[in-house]
């Protein structure tokens, strides 16, 4: 298969010219920023006059295209697939997904086409000639473009600081954007020559700027002030070194000593170590001053003798140079600071490149510039290449700020810094956006080109709308409504319409006031997210970002053409623009929405508006329709898309929900009245009561004796017995949306039940079978149907229909039938599922918690394990309620009520900083800090116009005592905030928000109540909020000196929330080939995830979350397989990317982390293994502490590196934490728990402690005992090592005894300690991380190999390395590789 490209080591050397993206950081920074080009298609933005949405200036970018990897399996920098967590996602998008049978044909068959489609698809190899630099030859694919050359000569070390520049083949000038295939003339050997060309202003710029990115390619504070798409990975800092170009080292020279502070039960925690700074972090220094100068721009008379620009320069050497920039080239003029002449200086030095000229000047500039490129060509090319979105680090260490004219420059010229698209006007967003939806979709290649253009408009457009935000609260942007009261401003920036989440006109006023005004744009966004997912051909939806920064919530949306031209009532042609007072309605929109609504289970329905019509209507009153001036069908205001959830809502008297949600404390009256039930939630309702529509049908089929009927219809379905009086009483239970436990459900006992549900999966499917193999239409049958419809409450009579009236409980909304019954059941439809979550779905997601399928880490995995099984976050309080009465959730709980005060506090500190002036910024957020987590019970604050005041103070001696600041005290109203104000706040904030009651008077007594941690508290404030604070030890516990103070704070960043573009094709690839290695078929599997990994690059570049889960699980496969150099390099690609794309410290980073330090260890890279496995406990004991079976899992795997490596006391520290971390969350009887106790003995014995070896040894076999009987295999294995660790103890008290006799002469005999060997500790440490290795022959090995390679040599013409010989004797694979 084509798919099956080997990975491309990161050597500048192995670089081809299709890698486009391996550039510098800058480079693919403002490529990625760019355009999008796939398969020599040019879009709008490719024109060279275009400008680009990335920070500056036009002129700037256009040599640095991000060109599309082609749809041929090659791949940008062969990055891969990411979280398995976030794929999952996808299915829950789909509404109306084809079956799995299906998807694998589908995928199967791409895959097929893609090898007929590009069979021609050749390599060959031709030779670039580059002035001043030896020629060197490249191979190149014929689906490529020309540009993706001029990409390669940008990254190499010796041409990278070229920029204006031809290629020529022949002498003729080849167009960057067409393909090597149409190129006459271009063929094997072909001499491509590098010529130079002449300058203009806009080349010149793009030259300066090039050459200023190269010099600062290595500098992190980018990363750390959050800007250019820039972000840590601290991966080769930690393994001190690429892990690809290490030697294997032996065991008698590994340094295996840990730090103090990851050390078990060590309650210190540490922040230096979360950022290790690397001693040649920025690379050296080049240049002291690097700017324009203030003669620019050149007067005419020297336009006309070709001066460009004026650089002011000031080398190493500390000379002051005055350079022109001319057509030709760059050189030194006579001009001074004080005098303007622009005539050469004598010597004259004219070079074509900055750099060469800078070169002959200064020494130290070509010393350090030539180490400066080799350092960046040694980078990892994941550790330059751009993120598609802004990743934000909340704490940095102390920053240099430095000079820097052309930051300068952008942030003060063009608008204050925020560039136009093209020049003299500004980019037309929704255009690009609708555009990009209305492309072809037909074949595979023609989505991928759609499905790429769409990621690419949209992640410009949040990078955009994040940057207009954070003008408009800064006050860098003007109001449209400058007269109106700064709550009600709105704000057009860049073609992107601003408003703030204030109840602007009390519109807001009946549904909760400001606090529905501040929740309604993100349920809008979530019906923008799934009317995108959609994806209906004539509707359209705006571009949406919400963007939470300083205390506001600001809106971002695309504008509709037209809109802003006409009222607002004269647009709507659909819904209303007064919560149903006044509704319209458009066939039209009735049209399109109804076929949305199919998909999305939204009822049709009829309103009536104030002049008493009926109107009908396929989505909620509120959603509004307007059509543009461009003739498209736009909905906008989608923030009642979903049921309304009626455990928080208040209901008139006639109206009640449940004796069983009434036990639980519901209904919760919420701030607001836009409570929603979520996506996940009604499709796992709505399938819970079709299975139970099913089983209802078959189950009366049975006892009708038409079993026999169905099965002469379809021969596959064999009947049994009817079901038994538990089953139909459970399927009864089921059918009203619960199940048919009590509320008091122990859940220690759930999991036996979640198997007996799995158990029932064939019963289900034979029951589906017979009911859709139905018919006939008798009488009998159709009285079936009807019942089983009715039982389940399906809208129809004679067919399953569940579908949401969104409107039902709307308040201003009239029914045409108030008091009918089909209002009744369309209210009860939304009841049920409200009941539906809190009994099924949270004793089902406690349930996960309990057998570890679900084990979130913080608060933000909790979150999303809550959001995937529909749970709303407001319900977290109840959750907290019955985790509380689960031990073995212990660290559940902890994690739950972490989250709740972090997430009080944040809605505390919204309203907070809404009240400080920018001057007092830092101030008062380290005043918030100190009240909120530090034990001094009076923090000082100091007033951030102190600087003022001392001047003030010198004028006004005598008013001291009436004037203590600029400020009046309105400004000073933060400064009342105390922490025993605080802490009541946020308990009152907790009751009425969350209904969850904490039993703790300060933050002190919580921490040590709820076993919470300081440190994990201020992590997540701090990235829920958008603070940065500097990078320091924190002392929390010292009652006379505050914690934080001002200068701690660095930095606010904003809280981005947006959709996310789908790579659907990919995401059937990758689910079709997890389908298949399940299954067995190994080699279909890899080919299919390896295609699923082509595609994701196709459609999101090189970096991506969903990337890196892809890389993850082709690392587990090539492990699995027997490779582990394969399953090293790519699993160095899922940590890097990890890092990258979803933070340093994310619960993803730390299991990418511990799956890489595996293998390392199968490597033999032993010192390399416990390095990254200390930065994963470290890592997780920052996030959520000691307490936690993740922990166990890491102490584990350290414990056996180290016992590996004869280091057996510090092994017994870990494996004894580990112990008790297991016996504590998987019970004391659990198989878990038998190997830790085994892995204990073992360290034990080698440390000569026979006789606790052999107690620890005496566990393990009675745990295996009880639970897999005598004669099982394991059983057996432990009962030998209790007679060799008994031997072991009679011997040694035999020379004990004869020591104590005198007959030994007092002397004691060395023990004889047999050290394991590595295969043993790698077979241990697959058991642990939950890799078990099926038999299969030899033979099937073989074949699937050959197969293999016969396969990458038809891709490319490439040979790949013979797969080491030696790991073929292992017999390999199918694995329950779905780690933890």
């Amino acid at each position: 298969m084509m798919a099956l490209e080997t990975t491309v080591a990161h050597d500048e050397n192995n670089l081809k010219p299709c890698k486009a993206d391996l550039r510098t950081g800058d480079d693919c920074r403002k490529s990625e920023n760019s355009n999008s080009v796939c398969n020599g298609v040019r879009s709008e933005s490719d024109d060279p006059d275009h400008k680009t949405d990335s920070g500056v200036l036009e002129d700037d970018r256009q040599t640095k295209l991000n060109v599309c990897p082609v749809v041929n399996g090659r791949n940008v920098v062969n990055g891969n697939f990411s979280g398995s967590e976030s794929l999952s996602n996808y299915a829950k998008e789909q509404s109306e997904e084809p079956s799995e049978k299906s998807k694998s044909k589908v995928a199967e068959d791409d895959l097929k086409d893609r090898d007929i489609l590009f069979v021609h698809d050749a390599g060959f190899t031709i030779k670039i000639v580059p002035p001043g630099v030896e020629p060197f030859e490249i191979q190149v694919n014929c689906m490529e473009l020309v540009q993706e050359i001029h990409q390669l000569l940008l990254d190499r070390e010796d041409t990278c600081h070229r920029t204006c520049f031809s290629l020529q083949l022949d002498g003729t000038t080849l167009d960057n954007f067409a393909e090597l295939k149409n190129v006459e003339g271009l063929k094997e050997r072909s001499v491509i020559k590098v010529v130079e060309e002449l300058y203009t202003v806009r080349e010149a710029r793009i030259h300066v700027r090039h050459v200023r990115d190269l010099l600062k390619s290595l500098d992190p504070n980018d990363a750390y002030n959050g800007v250019e798409c820039s972000s840590l990975s601290f991966l080769n800092t930690v393994t001190q070194g690429d892990i690809l170009e290490k030697k294997k080292f032996r065991t008698d020279s590994v340094d295996c000593t840990p730090p103090d502070f990851i050390m078990p039960n060590t309650t210190e925690r540490f922040l230096i170590p979360l950022q290790p700074q690397s001693k040649e972090q920025k690379g050296p220094q080049c240049l002291k001053v690097l700017t324009t100068n203030g003669w620019n721009p050149p007067p005419g008379i020297r336009k006309m003798h070709g001066d460009l620009l004026y650089l002011s320069i000031v080398t190493l050497e500390d000379k002051r140079l005055n350079v022109t920039a001319s057509t030709k080239g760059f050189f030194i003029n006579q001009s001074t600071d004080d005098e303007f002449n622009p005539k050469p200086a004598i010597p004259n030095h004219l070079c074509h490149s900055l750099v060469d000229l800078l070169s002959q000047i200064s020494p130290g500039f070509k010393r350090n510039f030539a180490l400066l490129q080799k350092k960046r060509t040694q980078r990892h090319p994941f550790e330059r290449v751009a993120t598609p979105y802004q990743v934000y680090s909340w704490i940095a260490p102390p920053a240099e700020h430095s000079i820097d004219a052309i930051r300068s420059e952008d942030a003060f010229s063009s608008k204050l810094g925020y560039e136009e698209h093209i020049p003299g006007q500004t980019r037309d967003w929704n255009e690009e956006l609708q555009t990009t939806r209305e492309l072809p979709r037909k074949t595979l290649p023609e989505r991928l080109l759609r499905e790429r253009a769409i990621f690419k408009v949209h992640s410009d457009f949040v990078s955009a709308a994040t940057r207009g935000a954070m003008a408009v609260i800064d006050g860098n942007v003007m109001a449209i409504n400058p007269g109106e009261e700064a709550k009600m401003q709105m704000f057009i920036w860049n073609n992107i319409f601003f408003s703030l989440g204030f109840d602007v006109r009390n519109h807001y006023k009946e549904l909760g006031g400001d606090a529905a005004a501040f929740a309604a744009p993100r349920n809008d966004l979530q019906g923008v997210r799934v009317y995108s997912a959609v994806d209906l051909e004539g509707l359209y939806t705006l571009g949406t970002v919400v963007i939470d920064y300083r205390g506001f919530r600001v809106t971002a949306q695309s504008i509709i053409p037209g809109i802003l031209e006409r009222e607002q009532e004269q647009s709507v042609v659909y819904g209303s623009i007064d919560f149903g007072k006044t509704i319209v309605t458009h066939p039209k929109y009735l049209e399109l929405l109804g076929k949305a609504g199919v998909q999305l289970k939204i009822l049709p329905h009829k309103a009536v508006n104030d002049k008493s019509e009926e109107i009908e209507l396929c989505s909620s009153v509120e959603c509004k329709g307007i059509i543009g001036n461009d003739g498209r069908h736009y909905i906008l205001d989608l923030l009642r898309t979903f049921p309304p959830d009626v455990n928080f809502l208040k209901l008139d008297e006639s109206e009640t929900i449940s004796e069983k949600t009434k036990v639980l404390g519901f209904p919760i009256e919420h701030k607001h009245k836009l409570c929603c039930l979520r996506q996940e939630l009604v499709d796992a309702f709505i399938e819970a009561r079709y299975m139970m529509f099913i089983k209802f049908a078959a189950a009366q089929l049975q006892s009708l004796g038409i079993a026999k009927q169905v099965k002469d219809v379809n021969g596959s379905v064999e009947m049994e017995n009817s079901p038994s009086e538990e089953t139909k009483e459970t399927t009864a239970a089921l059918c009203n949306g619960h199940h048919s436990s009590d509320s008091n459900t122990d859940f220690t006992k759930v999991p036996v039940v979640k198997a007996e549900c799995e158990s029932n999966v064939l019963e289900t499917d034979k029951a589906k079978k017979m009911v859709e193999s139905i018919t006939d239409v008798e009488d009998s049958t159709k009285e079936i149907v009807r019942k089983a419809a009715f039982t389940v409450g399906s809208l129809k009579e004679f067919e399953f229909d569940i579908r949401f009236n969104p409107d039902v409980y709307s308040p201003d909304v009239l029914h045409a039938n108030p008091d009918g019954e089909r209002l009744k059941k369309e209210r009860q439809l939304v009841k049920d599922a409200a009941e539906f979550l809190v009994i099924v779905q949270i004793p089902s997601f406690l349930r996960d918690c309990l057998d570890h399928s679900a084990s979130p880490l913080d608060g933000a995995t909790l979150s999303e394990a809550m959001h995937n099984r529909g749970i709303n976050i407001r319900y977290l309080g109840k959750i907290a309620e019955m985790l509380s009465k689960v031990p073995q959730l212990e660290y559940v709980y902890s994690i739950a009520v972490a989250e709740l005060i972090t997430r009080c506090a944040k809605h505390l500190f919204t309203t907070y900083l809404q009240g400080v002036e920018m001057m007092s910024l830092s101030a008062a957020i380290s005043h918030f800090l100190n009240c909120l987590l530090s034990s001094c019970s009076v923090p000082h604050y100091s007033n951030g116009s102190d600087e003022l005041n001392i001047k003030i103070a010198k004028k006004n001696k005598n008013k001291r005592r009436i004037r203590s600041g600029v400020l009046s005290s309105q400004d000073n109203e933060w400064t009342n905030t105390a922490p025993k104000s605080l802490w009541t706040n946020i308990s009152a904030e907790l009751k009425t928000y969350y209904g969850w009651t904490i039993e703790s008077e300060t933050i002190d007594t919580a921490i040590a109540k709820y076993s919470l941690q300081k440190i994990s508290l201020l992590r997540s404030f701090c990235m829920k909020v958008g603070v940065q604070i500097l990078l320091r030890e924190y002392c929390f516990d010292n009652r006379h000196k505050q914690t934080f103070f001002e200068e701690d704070i660095i930095n606010i960043f904003p809280i981005v929330k947006h959709i996310n573009p789908r790579a659907t094709d990919a995401y059937h690839f990758y689910t079709t080939g997890q389908t298949k290695i399940q299954q067995g078929y190994l080699k279909d599997g890899y080919e299919l995830i390896s295609e699923a990994l082509n595609l994701l690059n196709n459609v999101y570049g090189a970096m991506h979350p969903e990337i890196a889960q892809c890389l993850r699980m082709l690392a587990r496969l090539n492990y699995i397989m027997g490779d582990h150099a394969e399953a090293m390099s790519y699993q160095q690609k899922a940590v890097l990317m990890s890092e990258r794309v979803n933070g340093i410290d994310h619960p993803y980073t730390i299991t990418e982390y511990t799956h890489l330090a595996l293998y390392c260890f199968a490597n033999s890279q032993i010192s390399t293994a416990l390095k990254l496995l200390y930065r994963a406990r470290y890592l997780a004991i920052v996030v959520c502490g000691e307490n936690h079976p993740e922990i166990a899992l890491l102490d584990s795997n350290i414990g056996l590196v180290l016992h590996a490596v004869g280091e057996y006391d510090l092994s017994l520290r870990f494996l004894e934490k580990a112990l008790g971390l297991n016996i504590k969350y998987y019970g004391a009887k659990s198989l878990k728990v038998a190997v830790s106790y085994h892995l204990v003995a073992r360290a034990q014995s080698c440390m000569g402690d026979f006789r606790s070896a052999l107690q620890n040894e005496k566990e393990t076999y009675g745990i295996y005992k009880q639970q897999l009987g005598e004669e099982h295999e394991k059983t057996k294995e432990s009962s030998e090592c209790l007679r060799h660790l008994t031997q072991q103890a009679v011997i040694l008290q035999k020379k004990m005894n004869e020591i104590y006799t005198g007959k030994l002469g007092g002397s004691f005999p060395p023990l004889q300690i047999q050290p394991p060997t590595m295969g043993s500790v790698l077979d241990m440490l697959n058991i642990i991380n939950g890799i078990l290795f099926v038999q299969i022959s030899q033979q099937d090995i073989e074949t699937f190999r050959a197969e293999f390679e016969r396969s990458q040599k038809k891709s490319d013409g490439a040979t790949k390395d013979d797969i080491d010989e030696g790991t073929s004797k292992r017999d390999v694979e199918e694995a329950d590789w779905a780690s933890r």
